[in-house]
């Protein structure tokens, strides 16, 4: 059965790409409030090792993901095909 491809998010966390759904700035107010939220609720993966949170991406699933790296060279990785899955 082929791996499905994943996306790295960043110190080598990765992410179903058929799972994602949107890569937003973390940038805004009502995100920031988003992320307080959600990180009470215990629905919030922080794939950061403590740096800076530079996006954050939301799943098809409950869980919400942040990450250091930008949207933009998120999507950039997606867009490019620069994934991690089945070589063969």
């Amino acid at each position: 059965m082929p791996t499905p491809p994943v996306l790295n998010v960043g110190f080598y966390n990765f992410v179903l790409t058929d799972k994602i759904v949107a890569l937003v700035s973390s940038e805004s107010a009502p995100m920031r409030r988003l992320i307080q939220n959600l990180r009470k609720t215990g629905k919030l993966i922080d794939a950061t090792q403590g740096r800076r949170t530079k996006s954050v991406i939301f799943t098809t699933g409950e869980s919400v993901i942040l990450s250091a790296i930008s949207q933009e060279t998120l999507a950039k990785r997606l867009s490019t095909g620069e994934l991690v899955g089945d070589e063969e």
